[in-house]
């Protein structure tokens, strides 16, 4: 399991609100998330913020959780 799947996993509701105030484009609809399918995820914040993978990617494992 890689560090992105460990962060989102066990802290999804936390790392949803993050992710909203980061990006506040972003809906519940694009925020579903489904354990194995991180990639489509991130396809879906990268669409809408026009971001790239490895910024999402870098934000996501960045994330400090309590």
């Amino acid at each position: 399991m890689s560090t992105f799947e460990d962060k989102l996993k066990g802290n999804w509701n936390q790392a949803k609100g993050i992710l909203k105030q980061k990006w506040a484009d972003l809906t519940d609809d694009d925020l579903l998330y489904e354990e194995g399918k991180e990639d489509e995820l991130v396809g879906k914040i990268q669409k809408r913020t026009g971001e790239t993978k490895e910024q999402i990617n870098a934000f996501i494992e960045g994330l400090k959780f309590d």
